[in-house]
């Protein structure tokens, strides 16, 4: 009576079907692991075929080859938003136009747009969105923005840097006061100089410069 191997030295079907369907998107050192046992638990009467393993070996290098290039992908998509921040943050120190629309709470009422000014302070990637922030402290998207005024590129707190070492004459009250500009600050829009004694002035209270 001829030896034959019992069913329990087998890799169970229910196994290996476990294992391959509990994920939907199967690892290379996954599919490796499943080829292995295959390879360990197989029937020594009736092993894989040549054209099986290299089918199987065909089917590793494919997905070997798939994991690779959404590696590159990933980087590729990396490079990419590296690349848009770069050219976003040209906007830094210009003047743009903004429009924004407002849904009313009336929805027979027409949304209300309103229309302002700024020169962008910052720029700042939040996931897949851009976030433009103006000096008043105004916070738009990229699609809000309708128009650049380049002017000569320098934003009113680079023009007012160029006050730094010269001395300006202000009003406190009504008395004349003077001070020699050693930094310019801006909060709120609002462009401010400060002086060697340490007083903070804003600019549109200079009345003379030297």
């Amino acid at each position: 009576m001829p030896n034959t191997i019992g069913s329990d030295y087998f890799l169970p079907t229910e196994t290996v079907k476990r294992q391959t369907t509990s994920n939907d998107s199967l690892g290379k050192d996954a599919f490796l692991k499943i080829l292995f046992a295959q390879l360990q638990n197989q029937d020594p009467l009736s092993p894989m075929d040549d054209k099986e393993f290299i089918g199987q070996m065909a089917t590793f290098s494919s997905l070997e080859q798939l994991t690779n290039m959404n590696q590159t992908l990933e980087k590729f998509v990396e490079s990419a938003s590296q690349a848009n921040l770069i050219a976003f943050s040209e906007f830094v120190g210009k003047e743009v136009t903004w429009h924004e629309m407002i849904e009313s709470d009336d929805p027979l009422k027409d949304p209300e747009i309103i229309e302002g000014k700024g020169v962008v302070s910052s720029v700042q990637f939040l996931g897949d969105s851009v976030k433009i922030t103006l000096e008043d402290g105004k916070e738009l998207a990229p699609a809000n923005i309708s128009e650049i005024h380049h002017g000569n590129g320098e934003s009113p707190l680079v023009k007012a840097s160029h006050l730094i070492g010269k001395k300006v004459l202000w009003m406190d009250g009504e008395q004349e006061k003077s001070g020699t500009v050693k930094s310019v600050t801006t909060k709120g829009g609002i462009i401010s100089v400060i002086l060697d004694d340490g007083s903070v002035v804003e600019s549109k209270k200079l009345t003379k410069i030297e």
